[in-house]
């Protein structure tokens, strides 16, 4: 491992980053700096060499790979880490954090259709602290 790899590994390696990663993890025909298995989260260190050559268009296409295999992919440049490791172990746990998908109430309300709540005092009490809410989609039946 490259010097700002390992810094990296220091700071993010037992779960200390919030979640467990793994360093040189093989996926498919690539080998990830860091994987994080429970968020499908790459972490590659960027230095010298990803700016020159072929490299910065194999590195478009293997993240375009990655991605459709569902992984998300973070990289760091090696000069970033160098100048401040801690920051960098920072923002992989922000990264890391941030859920794939985001929670849903259910489906919206189909078109022309109206999303009918409980009536007042049968147990909502978001909707009674909140006032009902404001959406024009949303009514109340009358008590």
């Amino acid at each position: 491992m490259t010097l700002p790899e390992v810094l990296l590994w220091q700071r993010v390696r037992g779960a200390a980053a919030g979640v467990k990663f793994r360093r040189q993890h093989p996926l498919g025909p690539y080998v990830a700096d860091f994987y994080c298995a429970a968020t499908r989260t790459i972490v590659e260190v960027d230095g010298e060499a990803h700016g020159r050559g072929e490299r910065p268009e194999r590195d478009v296409s293997r993240d375009a790979f990655l991605r459709t295999q569902g992984y998300r992919v973070l990289h760091l440049p090696a000069a970033e880490i160098l100048r401040d490791a801690d920051a960098a172990a920072q923002a992989v746990a922000a990264f890391a954090a941030i859920p794939l998908h985001q929670p849903s109430a259910g489906p919206p309300p189909r078109a022309g259709e109206e999303l009918i709540l409980p009536a007042r005092g049968e147990g909502d009490r978001r909707a009674q602290r909140d006032g009902g809410g404001g959406s024009p989609h949303m009514k109340r039946p009358e008590a």
